[in-house]
């Protein structure tokens, strides 16, 4: 018995009944030999960790676009917070753990640079339209390993296609992470917008603190502990109506104060522009894009979709510097005096 099927054993016999087993995954696209020592969630795990996308996260923009200072969070930063809070919570309903971390490390691969921002500017131009969702999708299945993908196990694929609120996972690990998705972001992002002076914690009504907490740290414990503690033995994933509806409105209340406050979104004009005049130049100059990016023309993709692609995979810092060297004046010089 090699050690993977000693794990597969033992999650059979320590696993909730209403966990995702990995001897029972629907399956990659692509048969694979089985490793002999990790079961596959854990190996879809190691491969967005390891893949070109995950990295790219930490230079991608949460809420504050570039931020001036070390601790604002990153879309990277957001992705392990989200692992940790859903972690803990697949943990402690017994659920596979291995399942809850890909889906968690994978939820945001597709993000664009400069956050929601730029998402919207892609959906306007994307005549099939732009979701980040779906895009974390295509990358793992189509754009990571030069078109080959990630190869990930349905299950996997399914999580982070839907983590976001109006879609609901197939797996309970999946249904983990969304509700670790929104805990994680409402509560750092409170943490952030403290720190850039658009909030203090009295401006939280009192009656949301008064039920979730005073300080991030209690409203963490909070909503964690609610979930676990209505979910043990169920076959779903849920919160008292109490606490899920003061979460929402603490949500709402972030959407109203910090979310499109011009403080945090003053550069948003600007940060759309910039990733507007990108697309009309690469449509117009498909020979500077990489060449593994035209192939997929060729095998029937839109131009436009495959614009968006390679857009959409940039950092902050790198769309800044290619439309700098696109529509910036150059200094002009030549050798010597």
């Amino acid at each position: 018995m090699t050690i993977r099927e000693k794990i597969e054993k033992m999650e059979q016999e320590t696993l909730s009944p209403y966990a995702a087993l990995s001897i029972h995954t629907k399956g990659r696209d692509r048969e694979e030999t089985p490793c002999d020592i990790r079961p596959v969630f854990q190996r879809d795990r190691d491969r967005i960790l390891h893949c070109k996308a995950f990295r790219r996260l930490k230079n991608k923009t949460q809420v504050f676009l570039t931020p001036k200072g070390d601790h604002y969070r990153t879309r990277l930063s957001h992705t392990l917070e989200v692992s940790q809070n859903a972690r803990t919570i697949g943990k402690a309903l017994r659920l596979n753990e291995d399942l809850v971390e890909a889906i968690a490390l994978g939820h945001d691969l597709g993000h664009t640079p400069f956050g929601h921002a730029g998402e919207k500017i892609l959906d306007s131009l994307c005549t099939d339209g732009f979701m980040h969702n779906v895009q974390s999708v295509r990358i793992v299945e189509k754009l990571e390993k030069n078109g080959r993908g990630l190869n990930l196990t349905w299950e996997v694929r399914d999580g982070i296609l839907n983590h976001k609120t109006s879609h609901m996972p197939s797996t309970l690990e999946g249904k983990i992470v969304r509700l670790s998705d929104k805990i994680a972001y409402i509560n750092h992002d409170i943490d952030d917008a403290i720190r850039a002076h658009i909030l203090v914690e009295e401006d939280i009504p009192k009656e949301l603190r008064n039920t979730l907490g005073h300080t991030t740290r209690e409203r963490l414990n909070m909503l964690i502990h609610n979930i676990i503690t209505n979910s043990i033995d169920k076959d779903d994933i849920c919160m008292s109506k109490e606490v899920e509806e003061a979460m929402f409105d603490l949500r709402q209340f972030m959407f109203t104060h910090v979310y499109n406050n011009p403080i945090a979104k003053g550069e948003e004009v600007r940060a759309k522009a910039l990733l507007e005049q990108l697309f009309f130049y690469y449509m117009e100059h498909m020979e500077m894009i990489p060449e593994r990016y035209r192939l997929m023309m060729e095998a029937g993709e839109k131009q436009d979709r495959v614009v968006c692609d390679y857009i959409a995979g940039m950092t902050d810092q790198y769309a800044i510097s290619k439309f700098g060297k696109y529509f910036m004046p150059q200094a002009w010089q030549v050798d010597g005096y």
